[in-house]
């Protein structure tokens, strides 16, 4: 019996991806009336697909298709997990995955809706539960945690199997518990947000601490009271 997310073969076969230097968002080519995307990343863009729209297929580009039995080993870990989504199939160029409804962390801040503690919480269990699986949890920013029902729920888990720490939650945690209640209830600018984003990827953590980065982010904008 043919699955549910077969249907959408023909028209994902329309759409191919194309990745892109420095880090950059991938580049789609194509298209299909039957897809909608839903979010693009460095390596890989997101869709669903009208017919079936519990799933959503990510398509990986074609300098990165290297990284999809990787991805696909990793979610086979995480398997049983209401942290996680489910990967339920594998194909040469994309994979199958449960549609998870929310909102994304980057999202939230962006549009004034309050982040409860929860989700931090949540975030942190997920960690622990990866790591009992033997897994590396990294590559956890803004737009990787969904707002789910009050919980978080994580997406993009195709770097756990890579090594070392990135600190990027770890320093997301501390922004939260130390200066969220600046901004906590109130809409970010998104030039703001990106404004931020880059000082991060450009800062270099081993000269200077994080509250030091931080306190130059408040100084240098209009995030804080």
């Amino acid at each position: 019996m043919e699955s549910r997310w077969e249907s959408a073969k023909k028209s994902l076969s329309n759409i191919s991806i194309s990745a892109n230097p420095n880090n950059q968002p991938v580049t789609i080519n194509g298209s299909s009336d039957d897809l909608k995307c839903i979010g693009v990343g460095t390596d890989a863009a997101v869709f669903q697909y009208l017919y079936a729209p519990e799933y959503a297929f990510k398509i990986y580009a074609d300098e990165k298709l290297a990284k999809i039995r990787a991805e696909e080993s990793v979610y086979d870990k995480l398997r049983d997990s209401r942290y996680f989504s489910t990967c339920f199939a594998a194909y040469p160029n994309y994979l199958v995955l449960s549609f998870e409804e929310g909102t994304t962390l980057y999202d939230c801040l962006l549009q004034g809706i309050h982040i409860p503690e929860l989700v931090v919480q949540d975030v942190e269990k997920a960690r622990e539960y990866a790591r009992e699986k033997g897994l590396n949890p990294r590559d956890i920013h803004l737009k990787n945690i969904l707002l789910q029902n009050g919980r978080a729920k994580m997406l993009d888990v195709s770097e756990y199997i890579q090594p070392g720490n990135d600190y990027r939650w770890e320093h997301l945690k501390k922004a939260y518990d130390s200066y969220y209640q600046l901004i906590d209830g109130k809409p970010v600018p998104f030039w703001l947000l990106e404004t931020v984003r880059k000082w991060y990827n450009q800062w270099n953590k081993y000269s200077t601490s994080f509250d030091d980065f931080m306190k130059g982010v408040l100084k240098n904008t209009t995030f804080k009271k």
